[in-house]
């Protein structure tokens, strides 16, 4: 695939499918590091989840089978953390 199809890809899946199914993204990792917070018992923002669910994406591609929806679901983390990074100095 093209880097081109790989932000293309992504960006459909952050506003169409993923966006139907779980609802506002800012929602979620917010949620998700209310979570981790809790679990982990320490501060957790939802950009740092978003930040770490495109590392989990790296590395599932350094342990395993390069696949290339790894790389689509990373381009599409990176485009949510950089979102909320910039909805939250907003």
């Amino acid at each position: 695939m093209k880097p081109s199809e790989f932000l293309e890809t992504a960006a459909a899946l952050v506003s169409g499918d993923r966006a139907e199914q779980y609802g506002d993204y800012t929602d979620l990792h917010q949620r998700a590091a209310d979570m981790w917070s809790a679990y982990l018992e320490t501060d957790i923002s939802a950009e740092q989840v978003v930040f770490c669910m495109t590392l989990l994406k790296v590395a599932r591609n350094e342990k395993g089978k390069i696949e290339s929806d790894n790389g689509v679901d990373a381009s599409a983390y990176t485009a949510l953390w950089a979102a909320i990074m910039e909805n939250k100095d907003a």
